[in-house]
């Protein structure tokens, strides 16, 4: 932990950044029931609280304040610092993670707290980086074990889809095929497509395992994988009623997966 008088010794740029992670990291603790250095906590609010950077404005100055004041470790304490941490990240201009689950050692996701179900998922040529990497994110969360990234398209390994990503390019299992490729891959597996015209997804009959393929942002999965999955499950539709009559690709997945996730989880408990 740097000390009170190496955070004064600091340029004031570099001593703001260093005092948004001190907050950040200590409502993150405070948050979950622990208790932390609130002598020292209250050091560094009363830092900031008389920082003379023009970044430092009054709603600032007055959560420090209500840190210095604050009595004892509690919750509410942590919600004080996060509301520090986040005031702190806008003026700084700083990109801050999501809040993952890490491995301490490595720096990396830890895989092993995932639960792998046997989901495949076929990108068909989503063209985003950005979506591509919000993809993987859900797949994450949900259960896929592989993801078959058709050429041409977004490269999950593009910066700006490891931004969205958040490292789930390293806890989801994928690679690059053409679409001839990915459908020898899964010749023999139930196979679905995400695309209008289909059954409701509330009325979609979920297999327990099986293959899901979801298309570009203009036009959608490609004519032969859709006439595979016409051939096998066939399509599932996400009804709606806005005006613009469609989903983003990765919004659309993540509620498409959530549904099949749950379908599952509800098989197995039976």
């Amino acid at each position: 932990m740097i000390t009170i008088a190496k955070l004064h010794s600091l340029p004031p740029y570099t001593r703001l950044r260093k005092i948004q992670r001190l907050f950040h990291q200590n409502a993150l603790v405070l948050t979950t029931g622990q208790s932390v250095d609130i002598k020292y906590l209250k050091d560094v609010a009363n830092i900031l609280q008389f920082e003379t950077s023009p970044l430092i404005d009054q709603s600032i100055r007055l959560k420090a304040l209500a840190v210095i004041d604050a009595p004892i470790c509690s919750c509410q304490l942590g919600w004080m610092c996060f509301d520090i941490s986040a005031l702190l990240q806008n003026v700084l201009g700083i990109d801050q993670a999501d809040w993952d689950f890490a491995d301490p050692d490595s720096g990396h996701l830890d895989a092993s707290r995932r639960l792998m179900l046997p989901f495949t998922v076929i990108v068909d040529r989503v063209r985003s980086p950005f979506n591509i990497g919000s993809l993987f994110r859900t797949a994450d969360s949900f259960g896929v074990s592989k993801i078959l990234v058709v050429r041409p398209g977004a490269d999950p390994n593009h910066p700006r889809a490891q931004r969205t990503a958040r490292g789930c390019t390293e806890t989801v299992g994928w690679e690059h095929v053409e679409a001839d490729e990915a459908l020898a891959r899964v010749k023999d597996e139930p196979f679905f497509a995400l695309e209008t015209g289909g059954v409701e997804l509330k009325n979609f009959q979920f297999p327990d395992s099986g293959t899901l393929v979801i298309g570009s942002e203009e036009l959608g999965v490609s004519p032969e994988l859709l006439s595979r999955a016409d051939a096998s499950l066939g399509r599932v539709t996400i009804p709606m009623s806005g005006t613009k009559g469609s989903l983003n690709v990765s919004v659309a997945f993540g509620i498409l997966m959530h549904a099949w996730f749950a379908a599952h989880m509800q098989h197995s408990s039976r």
